[in-house]
């Protein structure tokens, strides 16, 4: 293996958040090979196994994840990115991405490249591994929008090639449809193979810029969070609800909604995982009291 072996490692240096425990074993893989052998030779069969990606949309526990956590986050220069190009045609390019690549380096690479439709990864703060298992999306745009085909690996470092029609896709949601898979065995996206339009690189770029800027004035930036904490109910926004509630500021211990975005919960320096839960917990509270609608969280949790 050539990858990043640690015991015990603390894992809120690895989260936007800057929150939760340490993991019993931690690996961070040089690439794709190196991981599958990681799985096939450094994994017990009764290991729980836990992925992570750019650290954000997850809540790690304070007493941290027991098992294995994969850390697949591309290192620029690592050899564990990769864009190929592998049919193209006028007007459609298909591209494979891996797991570890961020959203901002995708659509950076996409507006440069003159591929159209990719600029909403642009507000995504997760790697396409993250995007895959959730169907991120911001700006309108979805990932599985564009996904044709996906890699995945499962816990014995078997790799296969699958179609995105063996996914049922929702709002922030993707599961396997059972009738497409002949056992139930865990696997986890490592790649996607993206389809994007061919257009002008100066009009993508300005694009994603506007976008960009467009972020920086609506969202808290340069902060400790966790991106959108809730998802968007049918026909509103989760932000509008919680901001309507008055809850802007609301704080519990270091944990605070933030004053600029009411989606957004923020570590103020010393948040603890039961302090972001006791937040999300009064803030469904609130809401559903006020509105009668019952938020529901968009961060995962880890740990718990």
């Amino acid at each position: 293996m050539r990858g990043l072996l640690k015991f015990n490692e603390p894992l809120a240096i690895h989260t936007s958040w800057r929150i939760g425990g340490s993991a019993d074993k931690y690996f961070r893989p040089a690439d794709t090979e190196d991981l599958a052998e990681f799985l096939k030779t450094g994994v017990r069969d009764d290991e729980p196994i836990t992925w992570l990606g750019l650290g954000s949309n997850v809540l790690i526990s304070d007493n941290g994840i027991r098992g294995v956590v994969i850390h697949t986050l591309a290192q620029a220069g690592s050899g564990a990115i990769t864009f190929s190009e592998t049919e193209s045609n006028k007007e459609k390019v298909l591209i494979w991405v891996d797991a570890g690549v961020t959203c901002a380096k995708l659509a950076k690479y996409c507006a440069k490249a003159g591929l159209l439709g990719g600029e909403f990864f642009a507000g995504i703060p997760g790697t396409v591994g993250g995007a895959l298992a959730m169907n991120a999306g911001a700006w309108g745009g979805e990932t599985w929008r564009l996904v044709k085909q996906v890699e995945v690996i499962n816990r014995y470092g078997e790799r296969a090639i699958r179609s995105s029609k063996t996914y049922k896709i929702n709002y922030r949601s993707v599961e396997r449809i059972p009738e497409h898979f002949s056992k139930p065995v865990d696997e986890w996206f490592v790649a996607g193979c993206f389809s994007f339009e061919r257009g002008d690189p100066v009009i993508a770029t300005r694009q994603v810029k506007a976008l960009l800027q467009e972020r920086a004035a609506k969202q808290p930036i340069g902060v400790f969070s966790c991106g959108s904490v809730f998802k968007n109910p049918a026909g509103d926004h989760a932000g509008r609800l919680i901001e309507a509630s008055q809850l802007k500021g609301f704080t519990i211990g270091g944990a605070q909604i933030s004053p600029k975005h009411a989606n957004f919960i923020l570590n103020l320096g010393n948040a603890q995982a039961r302090d972001v839960l006791a937040l999300i917990d009064h803030i469904q509270s609130v809401v559903s009291k006020d509105h009668q609608i019952h938020l529901e969280p968009e961060v995962r949790t880890l740990g718990f």
